[in-house]
């Protein structure tokens, strides 16, 4: 492989390869990384291709990896996994198998136990005033719409 600046595209694949292998990686992040070290596009494309090849990348064990670390770890919800996903260029089928992943019951009492900590901190005001912050700060995480106004028990009115 030819050489591009200071690093040849075989460093490049032995440093991304130890970057895959310390931590789930998708293709994106990698070619990012990349573009950082100076190897031009042709290069990345090459060694992405072969990272895939030898299961260094793997976009639905990444997209799975993804999705049960920001619900377990950060508390997002699926809007918010979802739109970040696709920021990092995976595949719409390998985004739906990961969502699938996630317990409906769970998803539901994730979103419960964030809405009443968020509630605790919040300071007096009208209950229609309380309900709105709840909302803002259940879809800022993610959460879809219909579900926070399951769990705030408010009737909705939009028809």
């Amino acid at each position: 492989m030819r050489e591009i600046g200071t690093i040849t595209a075989e460093e490049a694949y032995r440093k991304a390869a130890a970057c895959c292998a310390a931590s789930e990686q998708c293709a994106a992040d990698i070619r990012k990384r990349m573009e950082r070290w100076g190897l031009d596009a042709a290069c990345q494309q090459t060694v992405v291709a072969r990272l895939e090849k030898e299961k260094f990348i793997d976009e639905t064990r990444y997209a799975r990896c993804f999705v049960r670390d920001k619900f377990r770890y950060n508390g997002w919800g699926r809007v918010k996994m979802a739109q970040a996903l696709r920021l990092k260029g995976i595949s719409p089928s390998c985004i739906e198998k990961a969502m699938d992943e996630i317990e409906e019951e769970e998803y539901s009492r994730t979103l419960q136990k964030l809405l009443q900590s968020k509630a605790r901190t919040l300071k007096g005001g009208t209950d229609y005033e309380r309900n709105g912050k709840l909302v803002r700060f259940g879809l800022s995480r993610g959460f879809e719409m219909p579900l926070i106004m399951r769990m705030l028990h408010v009737e909705e009115d939009f028809a």
